[in-house]
């Protein structure tokens, strides 16, 4: 595998409830709402710490549409199919492409908490990933953030792999510890 492999990957993606888009620059209002909508669900995401407004979420979808189309992220915004209401973003970065292996990232509106659709998004993505090789999808979690916890082990099926210690610093800035998960592609070789 190689970042070429992430260039031509497919764009949209379908799932029985929800659509979803790579980054475009009229995602940007939608985004902002939820974020600040979410902001208080947020509280172990660095970037959502305070108000954002709509010139700021404009630099993040003009940064997404460029990492996508460099290949150096694969980054999904997902709309409900029936309301076309924003549901939440998925991506893919940290890239091993030897392994191959990647790491999933994931922020749910909290206004469609407990309906399985970021459920739903995550696994679409994490079959993207399959599909276009990788052996293996990880995800990083603070370990004191049970609800992410519970998620990723639960609702996911993701493997609970271990403790990292001093791992990356938490939204305040202090080193943490993170729960690493993992799920393989049963068709890897």
């Amino acid at each position: 595998m190689h970042r070429d492999d992430l260039i031509g990957a497919p764009q949209a993606l379908s799932t029985a409830r929800l659509r979803l888009e790579a980054p475009r620059i009229d995602h940007a209002q939608a985004f902002v709402e939820s974020l600040n909508a979410s902001l208080p669900t947020l509280s172990y995401i660095a970037w959502a710490q305070l108000p954002r407004n709509l010139e700021w979420a404009l630099g993040f979808c003009e940064r997404a549409v460029r990492y996508v189309a460099q290949g150096e992220a694969l980054m999904f915004f997902a709309f409900d199919q029936r309301t076309g209401q924003y549901v939440g973003s998925v991506d893919l970065h940290s890239f091993d492409f030897d392994t191959p292996r990647c790491e999933v990232g994931y922020v749910g509106d909290s206004r469609h908490a407990g309906q399985g659709l970021m459920r739903e998004a995550v696994l679409a993505v994490v079959e993207l990933a399959f599909g276009l090789g990788f052996a293996r999808v990880q995800a990083l979690s603070e370990a004191s953030n049970a609800r992410a916890l519970h998620f990723a082990e639960h609702a996911l099926g993701f493997t609970r792999e271990g403790l990292l210690r001093n791992y990356e610093r938490d939204a305040q800035g202090q080193l943490g510890e993170q729960v690493m998960f993992a799920v393989c592609n049963p068709k890897a070789r």
